[in-house]
């Protein structure tokens, strides 16, 4: 990674589930959670894109653990398409857990990517939900836009930001996280399992400090 970043027309901010739930207070609070709004408010101005990812649950969504009687979030449960996670209801669809944190400014965003709307299927990555089958259609809007580097941040690290990493170069594109405008769950080595993962698939990581 160079010592300097300078965005250019073919990057692109992807700010991931800045919501109400996953910061302080949240029905899924991320620790610090809130501590990533103002670095991810400079870094917006400095792209000439940016896209935000919002989670957005039914009520009755399969990955919380109220839809299996007997579980407890962060058990695990078998579904359709493998293990799933099972999470406290959060992020549920017009609620304002849902919402954006309230200090995010959302009026650079050209694009806002609804995920995790289908009851059956939870969705980590911005690419494709969990069951790797179902696209969301982000891969090609990106590349009718010319974009061919992303860079990551936001919330939670060890999950959406990393699977949205992880399956941007999957997809073709280059790949960079900045660590420092991200907040990680760490559910049972959770961050350190990501990071893994990051390395393995190509990710770059850097710093606010860079740009």
């Amino acid at each position: 990674m160079p010592a300097r970043i300078t965005p250019g027309p073919a990057d692109a901010l992807v700010l991931i589930d800045i919501q109400n739930d996953f910061c302080p207070g949240g029905a899924l609070a991320v620790p610090d959670g809130d501590a990533v709004v103002p670095a991810a408010n400079r870094l917006a101005r400095l792209f000439p894109t940016t896209l935000l990812t919002q989670d957005w649950h039914p009520a009755d969504h399969r990955s919380f653990a109220s839809a299996h009687p007997g579980k407890a979030p962060f058990d695990t449960v078998a579904l359709a398409y493998g293990a799933q996670v099972l999470w406290p209801d959060h992020c549920v669809q017009g609620t304002t857990g849902a919402a954006f944190h309230s200090g995010l400014d959302v009026s650079r965003a050209e694009l806002v990517l609804r995920k995790g709307f289908r009851r059956e299927i939870d969705s980590y990555s911005a690419f494709q939900e969990n069951d790797r089958a179902t696209a969301t259609g982000l891969a090609g809007y990106l590349r009718e836009r010319g974009i061919r580097r992303l860079f990551f941040a936001g919330l939670a690290t060890d999950f959406c930001v990393a699977y949205s990493a992880e399956d941007a170069v999957r997809c073709g594109f280059e790949a960079v996280v900045i660590e420092d405008a991200c907040r990680a769950i760490d559910l049972d080595g959770s961050l350190a399992d990501a990071k893994g993962r990051l390395q393995a698939a190509g990710v770059r990581l850097a710093a606010t400090a860079d740009f």
